[in-house]
């Protein structure tokens, strides 16, 4: 690093919004973007139901789901939508759960502690990897994330997911889908909210089912009670009228309002490929940054499953290296609220669970020049930190 970096930069980004969620605005956003919502109608009536349905249609379209998978718009965000698909769904036979970071390690604590199944193979890897993916057993179920929000790891493909599979695979894909190509036809239930890649706003889930996953719906039946915001089953049949709008509890048509701007902007920039361009524009930036850095590196050292969307940096510097711990942790804090009192760059910080360091937003609503503008300023900030400490 030149003695420049110690320079304040000129450029501050013009969006400096970089939180892993809820995300950025698409550019150009703005309260007019809602101006045609439904709002004090009966999310049932009508235009309420129409509004779900193009939703669920526009998303389809984008990503390239298949027309027999159905799409559902459930409450408490992804979270919600993983519960669900476990609660209902598992049990049946036994299950791998895979965990590379913080989210999927929770899934292990449910399904382990909370559901007790007896039949449970947990494969976990520290952050920077993911598991051996040669271990896993297709014909059990799989739970896995297909990218770690807290740690940046990703899986790089469906490869390792058989066709002739006899186990469901349970996918958290809420910090992947929109930014990275879903191979679908490999996927019984995949998962996210709007907060994500789009850039929407949170509480709500969204629920993907293959056609295998609604014949394990019909045909099991899970020894536990099942709360009424998880049922999507009566009678032994699937509940249709959640795949077609009509939603278990009453969304916020605000939100519903703004997914569908979400959406259209996401055709307007080319649909799927567009998307995922960007956000792969985002991760080149920040590679090319990293290459010429001696005091960050990213958390993930195998380009392969790197993530484009949540891209997480560890400190390498050998006087950070020397720390304590809780030094460490706490100059990653100082380093992100440098940046953010300059007004450069929000909520950088990595998540709790994770090692010390930075975890930039590079999904598709960020820009690549308000990315390319911050990288200077986390040079600057990490320079005025160590220099902070030295004189302490």
């Amino acid at each position: 690093m030149t003695q420049m970096a110690l320079m304040t930069p000129a450029v501050r980004p013009s969006n400096p919004r970089f939180s892993s969620g809820p995300c950025a605005k698409r550019p150009g956003w703005s309260l007019d973007a809602l101006s045609g919502a439904s709002l004090g109608r009966s999310h049932r009536s009508k235009d309420g139901k129409a509004k779900l349905g193009e939703v669920i249609e526009r998303s389809r379209s984008i990503l390239g789901i298949p027309a027999d998978y159905r799409i559902g718009i459930v409450p408490a965000s992804d979270t919600g939508a993983v519960e669900m698909a476990m609660w209902s769904l598992l049990g049946a036979r036994g299950v791998d759960m895979l965990a590379w970071e913080s989210f999927g390690k929770g899934w292990i604590t449910d399904v382990a502690k909370q559901l007790k199944l007896e039949d449970v193979r947990c494969l976990e890897a520290d952050y920077g990897e993911i598991v051996d993916l040669a271990q896993v057993d297709c014909d059990r179920d799989v739970v896995f994330t297909w990218n770690g929000t807290t740690s940046g790891a990703r899986v790089p493909n469906g490869d390792w997911i058989p066709a002739d599979r006899a186990g469901l695979t349970i996918c958290d894909a809420t910090s992947a889908v929109f930014a990275m190509d879903l191979p679908f036809e490999k996927l019984d239930v995949v998962t996210w909210s709007w907060q994500k890649v789009l850039g929407g706003e949170g509480a709500h889930g969204m629920i993907v089912l293959s056609p295998r996953a609604v014949e394990r719906l019909e045909s099991y039946t899970p020894s536990w009670p099942l709360p009424k915001i998880f049922r999507l089953t009566k009678g032994g049949k699937l509940i249709e009228g959640v795949f077609k709008g009509e939603t278990i509890n009453t969304p916020s048509m605000l939100c519903v309002e703004d997914a569908l701007d979400s959406l259209r902007w996401a055709e307007s920039v080319g649909g799927l490929t567009g998307l995922m361009a960007r956000s792969e524009a985002n991760l080149e930036a920040v590679s090319e940054w990293v290459g010429d850095s001696d005091w960050v590196d990213f958390l993930v050292s195998d380009p392969a499953i790197r993530s484009a969307t949540s891209i997480c940096l560890k400190f390498v510097d050998p006087w950070f290296q020397s720390l304590s711990t809780d030094e460490q942790a706490a100059i990653a804090k100082a380093v992100a609220k440098q940046v953010e009192d300059a007004d450069a760059g929000y909520d950088l910080g990595g998540y709790r669970d994770a090692p010390p360091g930075l975890r930039l937003w590079g999904g598709s609503t960020v820009e690549l020049a308000d990315m390319q503008a911050l990288l200077p300023w986390l040079d600057w900030a990490f320079e005025q930190v160590k220099s902070q400490k030295a004189a302490a």
